[in-house]
């Protein structure tokens, strides 16, 4: 389950209120006949909706059902991140109509360093080596692809699922076709954090019914989970070091490329421990100390309308003998997650729900490794507030109070991160 844009108290149009009547019509249909006639309307209704661009219409849909009807919420964001990062394509070969099946593909990146992550557009070369190493090391036989020629970091991925939908059908026709792509991206601004994601997008074009990647051939579905791990091996051994030309100075870890909204997902949470350790690292670099030496003040933080719901956790670091905030890392929470530590649906019904560790237990752990034994944990919720002049997140110091992370006069001159 998604958390919803902040927005929600607007009335639903007709087309809003069909989209959330087909939903629930989902969550309670008695068979998969039943389901997957109303899914293809569904289906039908959102192709429509983010063609022609009302975005708002499925926000307000999703919006209301948030409130109001929670498996039918899901229902209807997994539908919306369906349809917008897949689709069909109908086309005349030899006289014949011919459907193929397209996939928006995310393959994610992890990054740190002690300087600045790049992004941006990928050189020919570069991107004609990737593309080849892509195809030859994860997808099945007889698929059709296309990279877009550009690095992006999380603020430069399409922003709606209209957005993401328009991405799916301009590369998926460049894959068919095999022509070069074309972006006309005015890319905003990356702000410079220690630790963050960057992902290549590729849509990749089947044959209607037939498998994207290679571990899901007919042939190697009893071993699927091996021939998976053994891609991703080689896609990290052959693919870092074109990476790395395109990231100097970057620590980098590249992760597998999966359908859209899973990867991004799946990279969200996998840069959050790298994060506490990039800080860390800066910290004892910078300042010349032991970790020991540092103290991570720990606090929950949400919005002001919901009382009860943490959104982050944001993390402090100060010196063990000091209640000065000198540096400071976000640890947002997705999906099932919340404070309590609520898994996902699966862990239930595999009875391994005692075996997950909680939000703040996973930040300790990391904390830990990296060497950071004195942490305070603030109980009390805090409503998430910025600074007014520069827009960075406040945290709170060892006494409670919101603050914004100050290096120390004499620590030297760089660029200041949080993530």
């Amino acid at each position: 389950m998604r958390r919803p844009s902040k927005d929600s108290s607007l009335k639903l149009s007709a087309e809003g209120q069909r989209l959330a009547g087909l939903a629930q019509a989902i969550v309670q249909a008695a068979s998969r006949v039943e389901e997957r006639s109303l899914e293809h309307h569904l289906d039908s209704s959102l192709q429509r909706l983010l063609r022609s661009g009302h975005q708002d219409t499925i926000d307000n849909a999703l919006n209301n059902l948030f409130k109001d009807d929670l498996p039918a919420y899901d229902v209807l964001m997994e539908g919306v991140e369906a349809v917008s990062e897949s689709s069909f394509l109908l086309e005349q070969e030899d006289g014949t109509e011919k459907r193929y099946d397209a996939l928006l593909v995310a393959a994610p990146i992890l990054a740190w360093t002690r300087f600045s992550i790049a992004s941006g557009p990928v050189p020919a070369d570069l991107l004609s080596t990737l593309s080849a190493h892509f195809a030859a090391h994860l997808l099945s036989e007889g698929t059709r692809m296309a990279m877009a020629p550009m690095l992006f970091s999380i603020d430069q991925l399409p922003r709606s699922h209209s957005e993401t939908y328009a991405m799916t059908h301009k590369l998926a026709q460049a894959a068919y076709k095999h022509a070069a792509v074309k972006l006309q991206l005015k890319a905003p601004e990356t702000a410079p954090f220690l630790a963050d994601t960057r992902y290549l997008l590729v849509a990749v074009v089947v044959p209607h019914g037939a498998p994207i990647f290679r571990w899901q051939e007919p042939e190697h579905q009893a071993s699927f989970q091996a021939v998976r791990a053994n891609c991703l091996e080689q896609w990290q051994t052959q693919a870092t070091p074109n990476v790395s030309r395109l990231m100097p100075g970057c620590g980098v870890e590249l992760l597998l490329p999966e359908a859209y909204y899973v990867a991004c997902r799946e990279a969200d949470k996998l840069i959050r421990p790298i994060s506490i350790r990039a800080a860390v690292h800066y910290l004892t670099n910078t300042l010349g100390v032991e970790p020991n030496e540092l103290r991570a003040v720990v606090a929950g933080f949400g919005e002001e309308e919901s009382e009860a719901q943490v959104d982050e956790y944001r993390v402090a670091f100060t010196m063990r003998q000091s209640t000065d905030v000198v540096y400071g890392i976000v640890w947002p929470l997705y999906g099932q997650e919340d404070e309590e530590g609520t898994p996902i649906e699966g862990l239930v019904a595999l009875g391994e729900l005692g075996t997950q560790p909680t939000p703040y237990e996973e930040i300790v752990a990391c904390l830990n490794e990296a060497g950071v034994m004195h942490i305070k944990r603030h109980n009390e919720r805090f409503v998430a507030e910025y600074c007014d002049d520069c827009g960075a997140p406040l945290f709170a110091d060892p006494t409670g109070e919101l603050v914004h992370p100050e290096m120390p006069e004499d620590a030297p001159v760089g660029s200041e991160h949080f993530h």
